[in-house]
């Protein structure tokens, strides 16, 4: 059964040659192109899709809020954002509003491709470079922000006990969702950097994660759902 996609990218070219890279994949099936968040969330309730890629810097609305109108409209539909701009807050903004994904433009083709299965199969996917962006933005916020960010936390935590997660590993996962190495999360908590290691393989079984970045990308979304 092909993967039903719409591509959401306000340069034609862009997205004309997206669309033919797409169409020359066996299981996809392009059903809807756009060139606004707007647009997107119309196309959406017309006639579902699987997978949206969605550019971020759009006039008609950007990919954060066209994120947010297709997952509200149609909460089942994956959103990949793909972009050249690397802004760590848009990054937080559209995983919160249920993005599954973050990939840069200039990606390979085929990593694009894979990207799209991914998102598909129900993970979450995040670039490398944008991955680091935003952990050294969560380590390095100021203190207003992270006394606000903690009052917020405070208040919208996950269900931990919904996920069978001890106050251990609840700890460890917002150090990983933090930007903290496995070392300096032993360093916070008085333990060895192996039992870390050990603690993060079994929230990862757990949570049915592949990796840190997903931990932390998971974490981050739930505190947007409670």
């Amino acid at each position: 059964m092909s993967i039903r996609l719409m591509i959401c990218d306000d340069d034609v070219f862009i997205r004309e040659s997206l669309k033919l890279i797409c169409q020359l994949q066996p299981d996809f099936s392009v059903i809807h192109t756009c060139g606004g968040g707007h647009e997107a969330a119309a196309l959406v309730a017309e006639e579902p899709v699987d997978v949206v890629l969605m550019d971020m810097r759009m006039p008609n609305g950007d990919g954060v809020e066209g994120t947010r109108l297709v997952k509200q409209l149609w909460p089942a539909t994956k959103v990949l954002i793909l972009t050249t701009f690397d802004d760590e807050q848009h990054i937080i903004d559209a995983l919160r509003h249920g993005a599954s994904g973050y990939l840069l433009k200039n990606s390979d083709p085929s990593r694009l491709m894979e990207a799209v299965r991914t998102v598909h199969s129900g993970s979450v996917l995040m670039d490398s470079s944008v991955a680091l962006k935003l952990a050294h933005l969560l380590r390095h916020s100021n203190a207003e922000t992270s006394a606000s960010a903690s009052q917020t936390e405070a208040l919208n935590q996950p269900n931990w006990a919904h996920y069978q997660l001890n106050a251990s590993e609840q700890a460890i996962i917002q150090h990983i969702a933090n930007g903290l190495s496995n070392r300096e999360i032993a360093s916070t908590l008085f333990l060895s950097e192996g039992t870390i290691k050990n603690y993060v393989t079994e929230i990862l079984a757990k949570l049915e994660l592949r990796d840190r970045t997903q931990l932390a990308i998971w974490y981050w979304k739930q505190l947007s759902r409670h």
